[in-house]
């Protein structure tokens, strides 16, 4: 039977990459179902299609207009958040889900499905006091953020994160 992986990118350098996060998953075994942040749709905007059809479903980066169609989507059996910014981060423990890309997770974790984030941050952002108390938020609600340690992302120095390298392979590890 194939697991149901609902990919979450948002505006971080790697989300320029996220076929290459499909892709790893689907080798893994995950049938993925893409979303985006709104300024990671924006960046694939010309390209959406090749998105659409290396997943074979639609990407989303909104919500269904009220009363409007609904996508015909199965039950996630696990989310992945990555590449995931301080902003949707910090935005996310603060339970602001106006997007669809923070309000699935949020909901998610606390219907029982597994939720694994993986930052792409800066020291500098990263710095930040609120960061730390978003990651501590989060992990106190069960989501598993990869950030430190040794299986975690450590935040590179300022303009040097190497987004084409991301270890997308360490992120869906994560997901058992």
């Amino acid at each position: 039977m194939t697991r149901v992986l609902y990919l979450i990118a948002t505006a971080a350098g790697p989300a320029q990459y996220v076929d290459r996060g499909v892709r790893a998953a689907q080798e893994a075994g995950w049938d993925v179902f893409l979303v985006l942040s709104p300024t990671a749709a924006v960046w694939w905007e010309e390209r959406m299609g090749e998105l659409v059809a290396l997943t074979g479903h639609e990407v989303r980066w909104r919500y269904s207009v009220p009363g409007g169609p609904k996508p015909d989507w199965p039950p996630a059996d696990a989310m992945l958040v990555a590449p995931l910014t301080t902003t949707s981060l910090s935005r996310w423990a603060a339970a602001q889900t106006d997007t669809l890309s923070l309000g699935l997770p949020a909901e998610a974790v606390h219907m029982g499905i597994p939720v694994v984030a993986m930052p792409f941050w800066s020291t500098a952002l990263g710095a930040q006091p609120a960061v730390p108390r978003a990651v501590s938020t989060l992990r106190e609600q069960g989501v598993r953020v990869l950030l430190g340690g040794a299986d975690g992302y450590r935040p590179h120095q300022p303009k040097q994160g190497d987004a084409a390298g991301y270890p997308w392979g360490r992120a869906l590890a994560a997901l058992g």
